[in-house]
């Protein structure tokens, strides 16, 4: 390798700094003849002291293992034979020799180094301790046979993972000029997507998905059709669909005729695109994209695998967001490292490049494993942001207890009443924004059904600080049940239909018109005296109809529309089995007084889930990050990503103080006002929280606080009430959300 020090140092040593600035465990050297490191003839790097001791020792500071590349090799051996090559690499520095050709006559060698002090017995002691002290550290002084069993299974688990990790950052949009593409909507009524696979002949996984996300049909193209198919396929896509996804699968790696693409295939590619709306996914290797490079619409996807498939299907129904960029320049438009990469929600960085001690962070590790040890929760997340970049986020334990299977930071938990905050107040912030809903104005102004009501005058005011003298639950479920506590057949049935359309858990779907029953429980339910602190889920599922009614949607899709969508966010919503992995879903609780199982990706709440999921107080599913972005979007005044969502104004004034009677803001919760008081109150939710601070907690485990003060986020998720419900209290008891968040603040060490 004819390259000066420089050019060296610029580009094939910085892998190996950055890896050892990670902590790379162990370095095999390679059998390379470099001059400008050593020049010395016939001596390769991996017997050269330059190298192996000068510079990755001592320049480049690695004291971790070096192994020999193999020692048998003729390229070296040749001219130190028998046991010299041995000794040779010893002296270079080296710790593991690979393969030596006579291994007695290596030991031989090496003793005559000793013997003549080219190298020490000190030099040989201190290797020897490295080896054996990595030896223990890996088990290998105690060995223990390996289980066979699962075997494979076992080596390969995370694979699957870490490969759908690499498809998910590796897909890149080119062009995405039909902006509504992104995400494609499942209107599986209107039935008016198609899938076109070229080059293939049968059903793929992407195929696969296309029907089950959109109810698609589906033509496939492969490269052996002819000019007879094209004409007749193509007038029926332009008068029959609105959208077409086209797929390009199975072509060559390698550049000759197109990459095996033929051309009538790409004949019926141009045809398409013509006349319809289009998106080109591309299955292989980015080259082959010269052919596409005037699509409108076009994604490079580098490989053609189910894992591929699965995450593609997953970018275009809006999952998740694209990070690639191209690796090659493959045409004039299209140059190495063009790609449209969607903005993180919340970057990354270390806690010292925001003001936050390191070193302090390590209890939280220790805060949250204690609650898994102690059955707090099977598993947890843990967010810190600060400035609007996140300096910790961490997973701990498992779905269940005693499962294999980790929480991951990107799990996504049922929130519970955090629903009250990052779903339905944010929405009537919005509408007080737009003069939509004043808070001095009555329900009534705003829901007909309860103006001839007791409720009818009750002030949106009232209703957000939970004043307004609504009981604080109403266990619908109970009157659902027979004197046994099982669910009424003439309420529920196993099977959805037209007239049981309601989903309340898996196999179980309520009669549609039952859901009046339950309105009419609440509009008849007493009323106390309005200015007295009631905690009321009452409250918001009145909310959630204020919202509902005004903008003529549902709340989930309101939300969506308004703030998710818009903002990026990827894993938050309401009915999480209809747009998330399933094994991103942490489960909940196994519930023995309703719905009899164990509940994952059902609400937990009851009443929520007899209002089919979506209700002003419950029902939100999320991961830690996007609830972290909904916070820090309060925090920076109700923008986001340089989009205002909410006036300034308007979040002062409902994340403020508002009540004279209790710790509340509109909607939001706060810390008790006495925390800055006394030190003889338990804090809530922590001691070091400042009097700005404004947040929520939910039933399942979960919080989420933002403090302007600091420019804290702190987002805590578990799944305290798998398996056993709302029982179990260790959560708590052991205040372990406080404690986290008050090691939080005790690292910040600059404002």
């Amino acid at each position: 390798i004819n390259k000066s020090m420089a050019e060296l140092d610029s580009l094939e040593l910085y892998p190996f700094k950055k890896m050892i600035e990670a902590g790379v465990g162990s370095i095999m050297i390679a059998h390379l003849y470099i001059p400008a490191i050593d020049n010395t003839p016939n001596t390769a790097t991996s017997i050269s002291k330059k190298n192996v001791t000068g510079l990755l020792r001592e320049k480049l500071g690695y004291d971790g293992l070096t192994f020999t590349d193999a020692l048998n090799m003729k390229g070296v051996s040749k001219f130190f034979p028998g046991g010299e090559i041995a000794a040779e690499s010893i002296i270079a520095g080296n710790d593991m020799l690979c393969l030596p050709e006579d291994v007695p006559e290596a030991i031989a060698k090496i003793r005559e180094a000793i013997d003549s002090g080219k190298i020490t017995w000190e030099d040989i002691y201190v290797k020897t301790k490295k080896v054996l002290l990595n030896k223990y550290r890996y088990g290998i002084a105690d060995q223990i046979p390996i289980d066979t069993k699962n075997l494979t299974e076992d080596l390969n688990a995370g694979i699957l993972e870490m490969n759908k990790l690499i498809a998910e950052n590796a897909l890149t949009v080119l062009n995405n000029q039909d902006q509504q593409f992104f995400p494609l909507k499942n209107n599986k009524k209107e039935k008016d997507v198609v899938y076109v696979g070229i080059g293939i002949s049968e059903e793929n996984v992407f195929a696969r998905r296309m029907k089950e996300d959109y109810d698609a049909d589906a033509f496939y193209f492969d490269y052996e059709e002819d000019v007879t198919r094209i004409l007749s396929t193509v007038e029926l896509i332009k008068t029959r669909y609105k959208s077409v996804v086209i797929g390009v699968h199975n072509y060559n790696r390698y550049p000759a005729n197109q990459f095996g693409i033929s051309p009538y295939s790409l004949d019926l590619i141009k045809k398409i695109q013509e006349n319809n709306k289009t998106i080109i996914f591309d299955f292989g290797n980015p080259y082959a994209l010269k052919n596409f490079c005037d699509a409108r619409n076009l994604i490079a996807c580098y490989e053609d695998d189910s894992i591929t498939h699965k995450v593609a299907a997953d970018l275009l129904l809006g999952k998740i967001s694209a990070h690639g960029t191209l690796p090659v320049t493959v045409c004039d438009q299209y140059h190495f490292g063009s790609g449209i990469v969607q903005p993180e929600l919340l970057p990354e960085t270390s806690p010292e490049n925001v003001g936050v001690n390191a070193a302090k962070l390590n209890i939280i590790d220790s805060i949250a494993l204690a609650g898994v040890k102690a059955g707090a929760y099977p598993g947890c997340v843990v967010l810190a942001a600060k400035d609007g970049k996140i300096f910790y986020e961490k997973a701990f334990g498992t779905y269940n207890y005693g499962s294999p299977d980790p929480i991951m930071t990107n799990s996504i938990f049922d929130m519970a009443s955090v629903t009250k905050i990052c779903a339905t107040t944010i929405s009537i912030m919005k509408m007080v924004d737009e003069g939509k809903v004043k808070l001095n104005k009555t329900m009534g102004t705003y829901l007909p059904w309860v103006r001839k009501n007791d409720k009818k005058n009750l002030t949106i005011e009232n209703i957000l600080l939970h004043q307004a003298g609504l009981v604080a639950y109403i266990p619908f479920f109970k009157e659902t049940l027979d004197k046994d506590g099982n669910p009424l057949p003439s309420i529920f049935h196993t099977e959805k239909s037209d007239e049981f359309s309601i989903r309340v858990a898996k196999n179980m779907f309520m009669r549609n018109d039952y859901m009046d029953t339950m309105y009419k429980r609440i509009l008849t339910s007493k009323l106390g005296p309005a200015g007295k602190y009631i905690y009321s889920d009452n409250d918001f599922i009145f909310l959630g109809k204020v919202v509902e009614e005004i903008s003529g949607m549902s709340l989930d899709e309101y939300v969506a529309k308004t703030f998710y969508q818009p903002m990026g966010l990827h894993s938050i919503g309401f009915h999480p089995l209809d747009k998330f992995d399933r094994n991103l879903i942490v489960p909940t609780e196994t519930e023995k007084h309703f719905r009899n199982q164990h509940l994952v990706g059902d609400v937990h709440d009851p009443g929520s889930a007899m209002f089919g999921g979506v209700a002003g107080h419950a029902g939100l599913f999320s991961s830690a990050e996007d609830i972290a972005a909904i916070m820090q979007m309060l925090l920076n005044g109700g923008s986001f990503h340089g989009v205002q969502y909410i006036k300034p104004e308007t979040v002062k004034l409902f994340t403020a103080y508002n009540s004279s009677i209790s710790r509340r803001g509109l909607g939001f919760d706060k810390p008790q006002k006495d925390n800055f008081t006394t030190k003889d109150t338990d804090p809530y939710p922590s001691r070091l929280a400042s009097p700005l601070t404004f947040g929520h907690t939910g039933y399942t485990g979960t919080c989420t606080w933002a403090d302007p003060k600091t420019g804290i986020v702190y987002v805590f998720l578990s799944n305290r009430v798998n398996p056993d419900g709302g029982e179990n209290l260790k959560l708590s008891r052991m205040n372990i959300r406080g404690e986290i968040q008050d090691a939080i603040y005790k690292a910040i060490t600059k404002p």
